[in-house]
């Protein structure tokens, strides 16, 4: 599996909370149940973490970019503000922390990822 790839699933699932709403109904979180994430298709997810990437390596600190999952095929319109909050070098390592707000239906849902990459390698999602 490339890193690219890796980075995509991390995003996917620890930064977006996919692997949560999905099975909000099941493990009895219906919390989750009207969050943006539970409106986001396959699409959805590839469009916004393309724009995740963009974000980190095109913005500086304190802008923001807007996605909007317009042609994914999604009949929900869902939208994102994504901002860089800061960045931090240690040695060769770069580290940005963001801020994404989804919007679907009337709710909101913010996330707070932290991305680290080694010189000009790939972005990697942190653990926290």
């Amino acid at each position: 599996m490339s890193m690219r790839t890796r980075v995509l699933l991390h995003l996917a699932g620890a930064g977006l909370l996919l692997g949560g709403a999905i099975g909000a109904q099941a493990a009895n979180l219906d919390f989750l149940h009207d969050t943006p994430m539970a409106y986001m298709k396959q699409r959805d997810i590839d469009s916004v973490k393309k724009a995740v990437f963009s974000a980190l390596n095109e913005q500086k600190d304190g802008t923001s970019v807007t996605w909007v999952n317009e042609g994914t095929g999604n009949s929900v319109k869902i939208d994102a503000t994504i901002t860089v909050a800061s960045t931090a070098n240690d040695g060769g390592r770069t580290c940005r922390d963001l801020g994404v707000m989804l919007n679907a239906k009337g709710q909101s849902m913010n996330l707070h990822p932290q991305f680290c990459k080694q010189g000009s390698g790939t972005w990697q999602l942190q653990k926290k």
